[in-house]
């Protein structure tokens, strides 16, 4: 499904020359303190109308909004986006090329590019979409037998023994990674305790309806649509597993962006202008609520969207609270920032539970991928502040640390793997 959105705010590249302040004759880019020429001796996008894939997910709502107020235009490019039904459909079309770039997994990015959960391809992150907002659902019937957090959960398993089944999004991806150290982090084996399956996100509560899982990780508003329906309950937030941790980024192939650097740029100028913009007022936030909350898009109430977007919880048992560790788009321009550590997480992860057989040269495959140099690029022409580090440190949920620098040594440091 292709879904092409008005454009009430759209600036002309004339009209945004004049706005930016440039000199008569300057190009977008030019204008802005790019370099005066990037490919073929032009800073004009390659490629003019550019299709990018997206999922129903609250998150994917920088890349819409970038179409829907017109930024992709300010940059001169349209923004043709495709909804699309699971993610092996988006790696699909990605990897033979019937989407340009796409809202999509970190892990998918890099599971594609190492040859593991598809064909292999080299791929490219361009840029982060989001931090945190996803949240790991178990079923009601579960809870009203006392099995409400990971303890607890692990507790009853041991107890009431039989086949229990979990649902990520896609084999190597952000959801099931945070499913499986989640469980394992509270004395669950992943891989001998449960069954573990894949269920496209639009698609978790229905199945959860009917019985086919006891749990789910995904991304919003489906864990707010379980709680909305009685049909789940919040065991945990992915942000308390890490704060302020990597999830949904623009990813593209290696060979799309070496033919279309341009392109690429315009569409990650139109995507950070998107991102800065729903942070930054609440009314901004309701705004893209309503919007993404249509038909065309997520297809559900926007009161399934407006709630966790702020920070407001309730986790179908009687408990409500405000997170600031919410969903964020920009965070002062944190969030888009292609970390390499960021990336080799995954690939850790992967190799725990013998998705990858052998270590990776990881920061190797991180610099493949995450394209540093072009973020910095256009973070400089939109005066977005860079971090110094292409590494950062944090802690997750069982206190182990992560920095990137012996990811090796990490990846075997677990007690439950495969």
């Amino acid at each position: 499904m292709t879904q092409q959105s008005p454009r009430p705010m759209a600036l002309g590249r004339r009209q945004f020359i004049k706005k930016a302040g440039a000199a008569g004759g300057a190009t977008v880019f030019g204008s802005l303190g790019m370099r005066a020429a990037w490919a073929a001796g032009s800073d004009a996008p390659e490629k003019k109308e550019v299709r990018i894939g997206f999922i129903p997910l609250t998150e994917c709502a920088s890349v819409v909004m970038a179409s829907v107020l017109g930024f992709d235009q300010k940059y001169g490019v349209k923004i043709v986006l495709s909804k699309e039904a699971s993610w092996a459909g988006v790696r699909d079309k990605l990897v033979n090329g019937e989407l340009d770039l796409s809202h999509v997994l970190y892990g998918l990015v890099y599971g594609v590019h190492v040859g593991v959960g598809g064909p292999k391809k080299d791929m490219a992150v361009l840029m982060g979409l989001n931090h945190n907002g996803q949240a790991i659902t178990l079923s009601k019937a579960l809870a009203d037998k006392g099995a409400v957090d990971g303890p607890s959960l692990a507790k009853l398993m041991a107890k009431d023994k039989r086949e229990y089944t979990f649902a990520g999004t896609f084999p190597t991806s952000t959801h099931t990674m945070w499913l499986n150290y989640w469980l394992a982090a509270s004395g669950i084996d992943p891989v001998k305790d449960a069954k573990v399956i894949v269920v496209p996100p639009p698609q978790m509560v229905a199945n959860m309806r009917v019985g086919n899982m006891d749990g789910f990780c995904v991304g919003e508003p489906w864990g707010q649509r379980a709680i909305m329906d009685k049909i789940g309950v919040t065991a945990i937030t992915t942000q308390d597993i890490w704060k302020d941790h990597p999830e949904k980024v623009l990813g593209t192939r290696a060979e799309f962006l070496k033919a279309n650097p341009n392109t690429c740029r315009a569409v990650m100028m139109a995507v950070m202008e998107a991102s800065k913009w729903i942070d930054a007022s609440l009314s901004n936030k309701m705004k893209m609520a309503d919007t993404v909350a249509e038909k065309s898009y997520i297809n559900t109430g926007v009161d399934a969207i407006n709630q966790r977007i702020l920070g407001r919880y309730d986790n179908g048992m009687g408990k409500t609270w405000d997170d600031p560790n919410y969903m964020k788009f920009f965070n002062d321009g944190q969030v888009n920032f292609p970390y390499l550590s960021d990336g080799m997480w995954f690939l850790t992860q992967h190799k725990r539970w013998g998705l990858l057989k052998e270590h990776p040269d990881y920061l190797a495959v991180a610099k493949q991928i995450n394209q540093i140099d072009l973020y910095k690029e256009v973070a400089g022409a939109m005066h977005v502040s860079v971090p110094r580090d292409v590494m950062r440190s944090s802690k997750l949920m069982d206190g182990v640390v992560w920095d990137g620098k012996d990811p090796k040594k990490y990846a075997d440091s677990f007690k439950v793997k495969a």
